[in-house]
């Protein structure tokens, strides 16, 4: 009889959250299997047993991925083998170790006549060998076990943390992982030399980028940036990833409708971390969108200062994708480590929807040859922006305008709930030297001359301490004139909803001044407008961001100035009261309440959460049967029962005819 110490072995391993009930270990790291011989004594040198591992539908010697060995003194964990650890007697204790090279996904173990085990190798970030080594246990905590996450959206000036269930090792999901590769349209062209090019963290990166995405096969997710959701839900309905996935895989690989950028990045964090290659969600703030290749981004506007669609090129108020880590063999020496890989479709890689991997370092240092996808991503960071005025004659003019990209690029903090900044790794500081050679290198022509400054008039958009949805509020253009004239110019000042990715909506308020008057020599001027619920209210889209844009024309000079803002909209904090202390496997309250900040009265109110290890990989939902009165508080009592010990979050969505997935979490820790 065969045990193969399952329990046992996936804590070693540290993948017992996916459960012990069949073994899950990883490459390069000795598990153990024990032989319960029916007959017969085991004796060293007098018993021979020949083992035999497999993987995917055509093994292979020469793929890698099929194995014959025999055993030996000591286990070799630079290759398939295996050693007897225990003395002799009727159960023979095995130590097997697998290369820490060896392709990722389901193996079979024949061990001679004895038996056969299946088993699931995974990436081992833990192992030395493995080109997905992280040498951090904090690092792994947060890269590869933590559930749980953070994901930053909002705008640059006001980053707004949303929680996000990864649910990696809720039940099933590790199936749903594999499926995933086994799905891909290489493997199914090829799929000896598809499972033999799964050791390689590289292309199992690029497979995901594309299949998260279902643009080009059977992929997980259809993105849709519109408003309309008809035959799906809003991306922002979405809470974690266990939902997404569980639906793909028990919908015949059919699409699930829909996603946009944060939640194709989620999934694929995921899927990585499920299967061993650290992972953490970054969120690029100001994100160009470059789909011709010369790193410059061209916008118009018409003579009221609104942006007019003539361009495929956009600026995302914010984007998001994926960092993995490993080695890059690949390439020269010195650009391991965090590599970005994007699963939202937006331009072709060698003929498929997906993007990356491509090294940090790489645009850090303008290598734009460097493998994949480098231009692309050089530029969502990196792209200078030349705005011009479509005049009503069909004319056009440059504007004097100040839009920089890649803007406080941000990821959850390791071990905490903290924004960490790191732009300093994709980009060096603006106007150094080493700026300069990057750019240079990278051939960025237009960012080296940079646009001349301005001839003395500079405008800008200041805004209110607190902009909270369902309140009236001012923002304002500030004027000032460094020059020693007077200066006659006229404001058009406006504001439009606008969705995450730059397209904007309807009016939300509107100023028009022709004679604004301007003092010599640094005076300045501050023009309010007025933002009115009522007004802006049926107009915001989902992302509750509103475009604020000035327009300053100078009468003497004929010369154009462009300020613009995207501002965000507070929604109301949720507040989570956890009742009872948190145990292991006993039922659990906690009371969530919303106090509705409109002053309008909100309707079918409800109450949607999930979290791993807490709510039994479920959404629970709770509804409010009443209308919840300006001011008053929407409140429930929601019941689940955590099964594992630690620190879990509790995420939250709250959902009405008037205010729409507000998001919330609380963090648990739960006890033995």
């Amino acid at each position: 009889m065969v045990n193969p110490e399952c329990e046992f072995n996936n804590t070693d391993h540290r993948t017992e959250l996916n459960g012990v009930e069949r073994l899950i270990v990883r490459r390069g790291q000795p598990f153990t299997i024990n032989l319960h011989l029916r007959s017969g004594v085991y004796q060293p040198g007098g018993s021979a047993l020949n083992l035999t591992v497999e993987t995917g539908p055509q093994p292979s010697d020469q793929y890698g991925t099929q194995a014959s060995f025999g055993l030996t003194d000591q286990i070799d964990t630079s290759r398939w083998s295996a050693a007897v650890t225990s003395p002799p007697g009727n159960m023979v204790s095995l130590s097997i170790c697998s290369p820490p090279d060896a392709p990722i996904g389901r193996w079979r173990l024949t061990l001679g006549q004895v038996g056969r085990v299946d088993f699931v190798l995974l990436y081992n970030p833990w192992c030395t060998g493995d080109v997905v080594y992280m040498d951090s246990e904090d690092k792994l905590r947060e890269y590869i076990l933590a559930q749980d996450g953070i994901i930053y959206r909002g705008g640059w000036k006001y980053p707004i943390p949303t929680p996000w269930n990864y649910g990696q090792f809720e039940d099933g999901i590790l199936n749903v992982c594999l499926r995933i590769l086994d799905m891909n349209p290489k493997c199914l062209r090829n799929p000896g030399k598809d499972a033999s090019g799964r050791r390689n963290p590289i292309y199992v990166s690029r497979v995901l980028s594309a299949m998260v995405n279902c643009n080009d096969d059977k992929g997980l997710l259809l993105g849709r940036w519109t408003d309309d959701y008809d035959g799906g839900v809003s991306p922002l309905s979405w809470k974690g990833s266990v939902e997404i996935l569980r639906n793909w895989d028990t919908n015949a690989c059919q699409p699930v409708r829909f996603g946009q950028c944060w939640v194709f990045a989620a999934v694929a964090c995921s899927v990585s971390r499920a299967l061993g290659i650290p992972c953490r969600l970054v969120t690029n703030y100001n994100s160009a969108h470059d789909t011709n290749s010369n790193l410059v981004i061209e916008r118009y506007v018409d003579e009221n200062g609104q942006l007019v669609q003539k361009s495929r090129d956009m600026i995302w108020n914010y984007h998001c994708w994926v960092e993995n880590w490993m080695t890059r063999p690949d390439l020269k020496p010195g650009f391991d480590g965090w590599q970005v890989m994007d699963p939202t479709p937006q331009e072709k890689s060698e003929g498929v929807y997906c993007c990356g991997p491509i090294p940090l370092k790489a645009i850090k240092e303008g290598e734009l040859t460097y493998k994949y996808d480098a231009p692309f991503v050089f530029a969502e960071v990196n792209a200078d922006v030349h705005t011009f005025m479509k005049r009503k004659d069909g004319s056009t003019k440059n504007i004097i305008s100040s839009v920089n990209v890649g803007l406080k690029i941000s990821t959850k903090s390791v071990g905490s709930d903290r924004r960490e900044d790191i732009t300093h790794l994709y980009k060096y500081p603006e106007g150094s030297d080493e700026e300069r050679e990057a750019f240079t290198k990278a051939n960025h022509q237009n960012k080296l001359l940079q646009q001349q400054d301005n001839a003395g008039l500079l405008i800008v958009i200041k805004v209110s301490a607190e902009m909270r949805k369902g309140c009236d509020f001012d923002v304002f253009a500030v004027i000032t004139n460094n020059t020693p004239n007077e200066k006659k110019c006229r404001l058009v000042f406006g504001s439009r909803a606008v969705s995450y990715n730059g397209i904007l909506g309807e009016n939300c308020g509107f100023k028009d001044l022709l004679n604004v008057q301007l003092a010599p020599g640094e005076g300045q001027l501050r023009i309010a407008l007025r933002m009115n619920y009522s007004k802006y209210a049926e107009n915001l889209t989902e992302d509750n961001l509103i475009r604020l844009a000035a327009l300053l024309l100078d009468y003497g000079t004929q010369e154009a100035y462009l300020a613009v803002r995207n501002v965000v909209l507070v929604n109301p904090e949720i507040k989570v009261r956890i009742l009872g202390e948190p145990k292991e496997n006993r039922k659990l309250a906690a009371e969530i309440t919303l106090q509705n900040p409109l002053p309008v009265p909100l309707k079918n109110c409800c109450f949607t959460v999930e979290g791993s290890n807490l709510t039994g990989g479920q959404i629970v939902t709770e509804r409010l049967n009443s209308t919840v009165e300006p001011g008053q508080d929407a409140k429930v009592k929601i019941y689940f029962t955590p099964t594992h010990s630690g620190l879990r979050k509790l995420v939250v969505d709250f959902d009405s005819n008037k205010l729409c997935h507000v998001k919330g979490y609380r963090n648990v820790i739960i006890g033995k």
